[in-house]
């Protein structure tokens, strides 16, 4: 077999990359269609270059299973939704929402509140499609535009799942690039907290809505859901052992089962007549709305195993594709050359960046674009003289961060699901994890808060 050359592995993921993007862009195609398609050119590819069909297998085979975890997540996630709404947890927080919150600062309160949250559990899927959920419920009842609800729930859910010590990303990258957690953390700081000022700003900026819904309608609203559902204290209890579980490192997949039972028990309590083939329902099919308002039957009729099997069918293609990549070693080949090549500190942290975002964009898999980049550049930052906290936060603000952002990657999938927002809707207002990266790159050529090695380490 020909070794394979840089130059037809650029071409190769160049015509992927623009196949995929202007389908999806410009044609409006649903990702799974132009997905597909750039499967069969890669097997067609794989093929002529006389790799054998057990390869090709074990390729998709190996990218897949990156996902299960990820998958049977979702599937749990979009049963707890609609029995959260079915059991009054959602509307009690959009209530209690509507009570406290301000309208004049509402985008960039939600921006806020979903960073606390998220800092606090360490997931920024669990605080999108808990808290964000409700959120995106009451800007949509005020008046606001999904897409800019979406941005800044979607910017505060992914700051607090990047500064959080119980992230799975951020770990990974403090593991990946050899560091201490906290000591990574800290040095985030460096990109994170001009990143969160910026935001909260534009947030200000343009959640200045002169046309606003009027106080009556809001409470107009409000009373429809306090006579529709189950408002009361009582709904604060699954939202409090999502706390309590992440406090404890539980996982997540026995922490949403948990969930699910204690909504599910709230629910019997609420409505003791409910029967189990409705409770079933809910949770396969989700919960619809029929309180006779369009607003609030639109927002509150979600959720259901089904409601993710879209997302599935799509994250399964997407880490086929990543899968098929790397097993003909296509991504090895273009990275190689790069991460020994002799770089300056500002240029080698720009490239490093842009392989995040380019493997979030080619495997749609944010841990991959952890993973890859950072064991590809590690000794080529120890060479330039670099601490290895430099290239754990350009692997945070360029790989975890973008992950939502790309239409057919797995966080990007889920939270347009849960959202009901398409990706390239909110993607111009999440200014957040569009800031990062810049940043990140801005302190590589300014040598701002950038780590050098010690002596002793040289």
């Amino acid at each position: 077999m020909k070794k394979l050359s840089i130059r037809e592995s650029l071409a190769l993921l160049l015509l992927l990359l623009i196949m995929i993007g202007v389908s999806i862009i410009k044609f409006k195609l649903d990702p799974q269609t132009p997905l597909l398609l750039a499967i069969t050119l890669l097997i067609v590819w794989g093929r002529f270059r006389r790799h054998s069909w057990e390869e090709i297998h074990n390729g998709i085979q190996k990218g897949v299973k990156t996902g299960i975890i990820p998958m049977i997540i979702f599937i749990l996630i979009g049963a707890l939704i609609s029995v959260w709404i079915a059991s009054g947890i959602i509307p009690s927080m959009m209530v209690v929402g509507f009570k406290l919150l301000n309208p004049s600062f509402f985008i960039p309160s939600v921006f806020l509140i979903c960073a606390v949250v998220g800092t606090s559990i360490g997931s920024a899927l669990t605080t999108v499609s808990t808290i964000g959920l409700a959120f995106l419920g009451m800007g949509t009842a005020m008046g606001f535009e999904p897409g800019l609800i979406a941005g800044a729930i979607v910017s505060g859910s992914v700051f607090g799942d990047k500064m959080s010590p119980l992230s799975d990303s951020t770990n990974l990258a403090a593991a990946i690039a050899e560091v201490d957690l906290f000591k990574h953390i800290k040095n985030l700081m460096w990109t994170t907290i001009p990143s969160l000022i910026l935001s909260t700003l534009l947030f200000l900026f343009f959640g200045m809505n002169n046309e606003l819904a009027t106080t009556n309608q809001v409470v107009g609203l409000t009373k429809v859901i306090e006579s529709n559902f189950q408002v009361n204290w009582l709904a604060a209890i699954p939202i409090i052992f999502i706390f309590i579980s992440s406090w404890k490192r539980i996982p997540a997949i026995p922490t949403l089962l948990i969930n699910i039972g204690l909504s599910i028990g709230l629910l019997k309590v609420n409505s003791p007549s409910v029967k189990l083939t409705e409770i079933s329902s809910y949770i396969q099919e989700g919960y619809v709305s029929t309180t006779g308002n369009e607003i609030i039957d639109a927002l509150l009729s979600r959720g259901g195993v089904q409601s993710m099997m879209w997302s599935i069918s799509l994250i399964i293609l997407a880490l086929a594709l990543g899968g098929l990549l790397m097993e003909f070693k296509i991504i090895d080949t273009v990275m190689s050359p790069i991460s020994d090549a002799s770089l300056s500190i500002g240029n080698l942290i720009l490239v490093t960046a842009l392989s995040a975002i380019g493997v979030n964009a080619l495997v749609g898999e944010q841990y991959l674009a952890i993973v890859l980049p950072g064991n590809a550049f590690k000794k080529t930052y120890k060479q330039s003289g670099l601490s290895p906290l430099a290239l754990s936060r350009v692997l945070e603000d360029a790989g975890a961060v973008i992950n939502s952002l790309i239409p057919w990657g797995v966080s990007g999938v889920f939270i347009s699901t849960a959202l009901g927002v398409p990706t390239l809707t909110y993607l111009p207002f999440a200014f957040f994890c569009l800031l990062s990266p810049i940043l990140t790159v801005i302190s590589g050529y300014a040598n701002i808060g950038i780590k050098k090695l010690e002596p002793s380490t040289l």
